[in-house]
């Protein structure tokens, strides 16, 4: 049987354990070193793969990675330019936009909590 403070919001056994479900699919999705500063740097526009691996100082391994899983879930779009060379851009989807409160309150807690850490 689940302990009532162990939920989020006051529920039974099957709430409670639903609530935590519901927050392993959001880490999921945003969670890692990456999503959310892919994110926070997109939210200035489009980028090409190599602009956006250069503003994060990210690998482009791991940046494939991870774009190809924010595209999966929805956060990003991938377009394929008539160039040459070819070349691919990045931007967010609209459905990215219900990520904006999470990332200010994750900032605001950032914040706080490096200005405890560090006096």
């Amino acid at each position: 049987m689940a302990r009532k403070d162990q939920c989020l919001i006051p529920a039974t056994d099957r709430e409670c354990k639903m609530a935590m479900l519901t927050l392993q699919d959001t880490l999921h999705v945003v969670g890692g070193k990456w999503k959310l500063v892919l994110i926070s740097i997109l939210r200035g526009g489009k980028l090409k793969f190599r602009e956006l691996s250069r503003e994060a100082g990210i690998t482009s391994r791991i940046l494939s990675k991870e774009l190809k899983e924010m595209e999966m879930n929805g956060l990003v779009t991938r377009t394929v330019c008539d160039t040459s060379p070819i070349t691919v851009e990045y931007e967010l989807t609209p459905y990215s936009e219900t990520l904006s409160e999470l990332i200010t309150v994750m900032h605001a807690w950032g914040k706080q909590h490096r200005e405890k850490i560090t006096g």
